[in-house]
């Protein structure tokens, strides 16, 4: 409690010497960098959200694709080739032009390994070729060439049809940076010592690590009349209650993942306004088969059969969640096979199936839980504890482990990889491949085989294949129905919950307009 006191006392000191002209945001983590293309979690993504423009932005609240950096876009009659084109006399943060030259730049950093400007030989840009099926040179990258058609033209050439490029590359990992920043800062850049400079509302004025970073109004915005606030302060408190015991004393303005149980509180609050979050997710339990128990696919069913996902959505997310078989969220309904219900919770017919597997008295097995509440799982420890009881049922030993975030998200890419883990995905843009190619094409990434190799689905990877290139609508619900049935069989990541974030803010912010897609520009907030 004395820790959480200071903790308030010190964001009330701050908010205190910004006055009315900052905007103070609860954020629940450190971000792990703020160099774009080089992330793959949202808690990243909400800062540079500020600092960064995508070429194709999001009406807000929806996933409705609208004008960003690029006016216009238009793809060849065969769907191969995507022509953008740019918005002029836009300007980086530093003074320096935007033009195709620059995105070029951007673009080549994130799909060329041997590219020289890549900040170190540890960064590894992974977002990309899980959206895009692969760096240059490998078999599988759907891009294979950028062109610069003139100074505000740019020509993408794929190697498939790709109907949804534009919004994936609107995604928020693909802020477009400077390159004369990066080359600069080179390996400090989008680092606690380095730059992050990009096109966006606010430009970057401190990172203390742990603490807080500060944003101030860029003087280059091209959107006149934007952002509405001069300054905009990140407090770092990682602790959902913290945050919320911060909002209500009026410290921070606004804040997200408060878990659902704090519903009633905020509502009852006479300063303060529950926000919702449109729900675009899935938190999931992973099951690792290079983890011997793990590689049979009955042991896997036998998980999900022992969790009793109703019970435990009910007691952690109450109205703000719902439990089903399908990775995909309930808005993606037209995708999701009629076959699929969920699995029957049903501890007794688990035991079976342990027994057929053989392992009638179980196995030890490691579970591990995010250090950090996301929009998914906002307490990710007592949710951990809740499946761990229902696995013990069967005999399983279950050891619950956690580290820092960023190590977190590494490690877990790290073959052997975890045995059991805790994730979720938000959707980046309005397509059912976005939910599935980060975490069923093959190879997948942090999912591997009994000899340690990344885990291939031959049967799985040409479904989804076929889905991303085929541009028939009725045909893709097809597609993607099969899929949906195949991961539910296979149990690699069982889906807990789609949940609606719960966010909350002072009654005196206006403006804020929550997206789906799991972050949103603060440029039209405005504090009284």
């Amino acid at each position: 409690m004395k820790q959480l006191l200071i903790g308030i006392l010190t964001v009330g000191a701050l908010g205190l010497g910004l006055g009315q002209k900052a905007l103070v945001f609860g954020h629940n983590g450190e971000p792990v960098s703020l160099e774009p293309g080089n992330i793959t979690d949202g808690i990243s993504i909400y800062v540079q959200r500020q600092i960064y423009d995508t070429l194709v932005d999001f009406k807000p609240g929806t996933t409705e694709p609208m004008a960003g950096l690029a006016v216009s876009w238009f793809a060849s009659p065969d769907g191969k080739v995507w022509t953008f084109r740019l918005r002029q006399g836009v300007k980086f943060q530093d003074g320096t032009d935007l033009d195709a030259e620059a995105v070029k730049f951007n673009i080549e950093r994130w799909w060329d390994p041997k590219n020289p400007t890549r900040i170190d030989a540890a960064a590894r840009y992974e977002i990309w070729p899980e959206l895009f099926g692969g760096f240059k040179g490998d078999p599988g990258s759907i891009l294979k060439e950028i062109q610069v058609v003139d100074k505000y033209t740019l020509r993408f050439v794929l190697s498939q049809p790709f109907p949804a490029f534009p919004a994936a590359i609107g995604s928020g990992y693909f802020g477009i940076a400077s390159p004369a920043a990066i080359k600069k800062d080179g390996a400090r850049y989008g680092s606690p010592t380095g730059s992050a400079v990009g096109t966006g509302p606010y430009r970057l004025v401190e990172w203390r690590p742990g603490d807080q970073i500060v944003l101030e109004k860029n003087p280059y915005y091209w959107k006149k009349g934007y952002p509405k606030t001069e300054r905009v302060v990140f407090k770092i408190i990682k602790d959902p209650a913290a945050r919320l015991a911060a909002l209500k004393a009026g410290t921070i303005d606004f804040t997200t993942d408060i878990p659902p149980a704090n519903l009633k509180d905020i509502e009852s609050d006479p300063n303060l306004n529950a926000v919702f979050r449109p729900s675009f997710n899935v938190g999931y339990l992973a099951l690792n088969p290079s983890h011997k128990p793990l590689s049979d696919a009955r042991v896997r069913r036998a998980i999900a059969m022992a969790l009793n996902k109703k019970a435990i959505v009910q007691a952690f997310w109450g109205k703000l969640g719902v439990t089903d078989g399908h990775f995909t969220p309930p808005s993606m309904k037209a995708y999701q096979s009629p076959k699929v219900t969920d699995y029957e919770y049903n501890p007794q017919k688990a035991k079976q199936l342990l027994a057929e597997a053989g392992y009638p008295n179980g196995f030890d097995l490691e579970l591990w839980y995010m250090p950090v509440s996301r929009p998914y799982f906002p307490t990710p420890k007592e949710i951990a504890e809740a499946m761990a009881a229902d696995l013990s049922t069967l005999g399983i030993r279950v050891k619950l482990q956690t580290k820092d975030w960023a190590t977190y998200l590494a490690d877990r890419k790290k073959a052997p990889g975890f045995q059991a883990y805790m994730l979720g995905w938000t959707g980046d843009y309005g397509d059912p491949q976005n939910f599935y190619d980060p975490h069923f094409a093959s190879p997948i990434a942090d999912l591997f085989d009994p000899s340690g190799k990344p885990l291939e689905i031959k049967e799985l990877n040409a479904l989804l294949v076929k889905g991303a290139t085929t541009s028939n609508p009725e045909e893709r619900k097809r597609i993607y129905q099969q899929a949906d049935e195949l991961t539910f069989e296979l149990a690699l990541r069982v889906p807990i919950v789609h949940s609606q974030p719960l966010l909350a803010k002072r009654k005196n912010l206006s403006g804020w307009v929550p997206s789906p897609l799991g972050s949103e520009s603060f440029e039209e907030i405005v504090k009284r």
